[in-house]
C-alpha cells in the first residue's frame, strides 16, 4: 500500500504582508528601546524588506546590535522565512523583546537572499531594487552568531507562509 501527499502553497501577497506585520512591530520596538533608529528609517527598511519578500527573494532578516569600535555583535534577532510552512496563525508580536540602549553600539540589518534572487540577472535585480529607500551593500558578519546563545521566539504566519523569529544574546 502506498500513500501520496501533495502540498501546495496557497498564500498570497496579502499573507506575506500579514506575516511580516509581527516582524515590523518587533523591529519598531527594537528601534524604540535602543534609540538607535528613527521610525522614518524603520519605514524605509521595511519598505525594501516587503518588496523582497513579496517577490520571494528574501530568505532572512537579521537585526543586530554591534559595538561601535569593534563591530562585534552583542545582540541579534533573526527572522527566517519558510514559504512552505503549514502554520496559519501568528504569535503576538513583542514577546521576548527586551532590547535596551547599550552605550557605544549601533543597529544594523542584514538581508539574506533566496536562490531565486541569486539567479536574477543584473538587470532583473536593478528592476526589483530601483525604488528601494535604503542603499544596501554586502556584509561580512557571520549571521549564525556562533558566540551568542540562541532562543526560539515567535512564529508569525498566514496560510503556510511563515516567519520564525530567533533571538541571540
Amino acid at each position: 500500500m502506498y500513500g501520496t501527499t501533495t502540498k501546495t502553497s496557497t498564500y498570497t501577497v496579502l499573507d506575506i504582508r500579514k506575516t511580516f506585520e509581527g516582524c515590523e512591530a518587533d523591529i519598531r520596538t527594537i528601534a524604540r528601546r535602543t534609540g538607535k533608529w528613527s521610525m522614518e528609517y524603520v519605514d524605509n527598511i521595511f519598505h525594501d524588506i516587503l518588496k523582497l519578500a513579496e517577490g520571494n527573494y528574501l530568505n532572512s532578516v537579521d537585526i543586530i546590535l554591534q559595538e561601535n569600535v569593534s563591530d562585534k555583535v552583542v545582540r541579534a534577532s533573526k527572522f527566517l522565512v519558510n514559504s512552505l510552512g503549514n502554520a496559519s496563525d501568528s504569535d503576538r508580536a513583542g514577546k521576548n523583546n527586551d532590547w535596551t540602549d547599550i552605550p557605544n553600539t549601533h543597529l544594523s540589518v542584514i538581508l539574506s537572499y533566496t536562490q531565486k534572487w541569486k539567479m536574477l540577472t543584473a538587470e532583473g535585480k536593478k528592476n526589483v531594487t530601483e525604488n528601494f529607500k535604503v542603499s544596501w551593500g554586502p556584509s561580512s558578519i557571520d549571521n549564525s552568531f556562533p558566540h551568542l546563545a540562541k532562543n526560539d521566539a515567535q512564529l508569525y504566519a498566514s496560510k503556510g507562509y511563515e516567519l520564525q523569529k530567533t533571538n541571540y544574546k
